[in-house]
C-alpha cells in the first residue's frame, strides 16, 4: 500500500510542466487523480506516459479552459462522481502572456491572463472548497510565483495575478482553516518547463540558451530548477504529513529572491 493511494488529487494544466512533474510524483505514491488542461492531444499523451509506467495508476482526465466556471464545475463534479471525495487541488493551470511595459500592453492579452491565473485559480478553489468542507479535510496549492513576490520587468498582468494568487491563498487559509482544509501558495522561480523556454525565447529570440545560462548565472545555486523539484514539494503540501503549513506562499526558486534589490 503506497502513502496516498485513498487519496484523490485534482491537478490542472497537468499535460506538461509543473503539472505534469505533479502528475508523476502523485502516481508515485498512488494517488488518485483527476488530470485537467485545456489541451486535449497533450493531456491524453500525459496521462497515457503517466499509465504506461504506473500501470495500476487511476487517472481520468478532462479538457478544460479553466477561465470558464462551467468547465471548472464540470471536473469538480468528475472527481466527485469518478472517486467519491476529493482530497487536494493543485491550482497549477496558468499562462505568463506576452511580455511588454505596462503602458503598451495589449488589453486583450492582459485580460487573458487575469481570466487564466486569477479567476482560474478562484474558481477552482470556489467549488472545490465546498466538497472538501463536507469531508472535514483538503489541501490546496495555488501557483503564484516569485512574480507574485516581487516585480518582474515587463510582466505586469502576471505580477498581478500572482500577487493576487497570494492573496487568495492567505484569504481561504484563515477562512477555512476550521474546516480541515489548508491552503498554501508556491512561488517559482525559474523552474525550466516548456513556458520559461518559450520566455527565454522572448528575451533572446536568436539564443534562448544564452539567455537561459545568464539567467542561470544569477542564481545562488547557478542553475535552474526543475519540475521535479516542485512537485516534491506541492506532494508535501498535500499530503496528510503538511499538518500545519497553512496560508504560506512559499518560494522555490534556488533563493534567488532574497538577493532582489542587493547589488
Amino acid at each position: 500500500m503506497k502513502e496516498m493511494d485513498k487519496k484523490v488529487i485534482i491537478i490542472t494544466g497537468a499535460a506538461m510542466g509543473l503539472g505534469l512533474a505533479a502528475a508523476q510524483e502523485f502516481a508515485t505514491r498512488g494517488a488518485k487523480q483527476v488530470l485537467v488542461d485545456y489541451n486535449k492531444e497533450a493531456l491524453e499523451k500525459a496521462a497515457d506516459e503517466i499509465r504506461a509506467e504506473f500501470p495500476d495508476a487511476e487517472i481520468v482526465t478532462h479538457v478544460a479552459d479553466v477561465s470558464k466556471e462551467e468547465d471548472v464545475k464540470a471536473y469538480v463534479e468528475l472527481a466527485e462522481s469518478s472517486f467519491g471525495r476529493i482530497d487536494g487541488l493543485y491550482n497549477n493551470a496558468g499562462i505568463e502572456g506576452r511580455q511588454a511595459p505596462l503602458a503598451e500592453y495589449n488589453l486583450d492579452v492582459f485580460r487573458k491572463v487575469v481570466d487564466i491565473n486569477l479567476m482560474g485559480v478562484y474558481f477552482g478553489m470556489r467549488h472545490v472548497i465546498p466538497v472538501m468542507q463536507k469531508q472535514k479535510y483538503g489541501r490546496i496549492v495555488n501557483v503564484a510565483s516569485v512574480g507574485g513576490i516581487r516585480g518582474v520587468v515587463n510582466q505586469t498582468p502576471y505580477v498581478a495575478t500572482k500577487h493576487a494568487v497570494s492573496g487568495m491563498t492567505k484569504n481561504a487559509a484563515i477562512e477555512y482553516g476550521k474546516d480541515g482544509i489548508l491552503t498554501n501558495a508556491i512561488a517559482p522561480g525559474a523552474i525550466l518547463t516548456p513556458m520559461v523556454a518559450e520566455a527565454f525565447k522572448q528575451v533572446n529570440p536568436d539564443n534562448p540558451e544564452a539567455a537561459e545560462r545568464e539567467y542561470s548565472q544569477r542564481n545562488p545555486t547557478r542553475a535552474l530548477g526543475q519540475p521535479k523539484d516542485v512537485a516534491k514539494l506541492v506532494a508535501f503540501l498535500i499530503s496528510e504529513e503538511n499538518g500545519y503549513v497553512n496560508g504560506q506562499t512559499i518560494a522555490i526558486d534556488g533563493g534567488e529572491s532574497n538577493l532582489y534589490g542587493n547589488s
